[in-house]
């Protein structure tokens, strides 16, 4: 399968501000975007949670709850490995900070929140922070469509002539 051509629906881009109620714009597009790649429910979902986290990440963290402020999320269908994934980045013009600093802080650390980096690192396949240019900061993230298990068959499956 090639990449994906506009007429299939990609790329998508969509510019919101620094408000939590924009983030259900991003999610509907994030959920429509994984299904049309061939996601099953439970990684729809699961992506949807971590574009959530990331938005709310930029916005509590980034520009330290002030609204108003620009972010652009953009939803590519790519390859990776020769298998279909969907690839999100979102980019700010927050402060921008080290990449090599963002991690989420210490599961030992038991309490609410503070777990939105842990999130992304585990439902996505890729994860990449790096300084926008000229300003901000810029997220991508990847997550691969898991091939579908080959059907097993053996002579005791309903399809299979057993002889009496």
């Amino acid at each position: 399968m090639s990449a994906a051509s506009p007429e299939q629906g990609f790329p998508q881009a969509v510019r919101i501000t620094s408000e939590t109620a924009n983030i259900a714009m991003v999610r509907s597009m994030v959920l429509a975007a994984a299904e049309q790649v061939g996601f099953d429910k439970p990684d729809v979902s699961a992506i949807a949670l971590a574009i959530d986290e990331a938005v709310t990440n930029v916005i509590r963290h980034g520009y330290e709850g002030r609204a108003g402020q620009p972010i652009e999320v953009r939803l590519d269908r790519v390859q990776r490995d020769g298998v279909p994934a969907l690839q999100v980045t979102i980019c700010d013009c927050a402060r921008q900070v080290d990449p090599a600093t963002i991690m989420g802080r210490d599961l030992e650390d038991v309490r609410p929140g503070g777990l939105g980096t842990h999130i992304i690192r585990t439902v996505m396949d890729e994860v990449e922070y790096s300084l926008g240019q000229p300003s901000g900061m810029q997220l991508r993230m990847l997550k691969k469509l898991k091939a579908s298990p080959a059907p097993v068959c053996g002579t005791q499956t309903p399809c299979s002539k057993e002889s009496s």
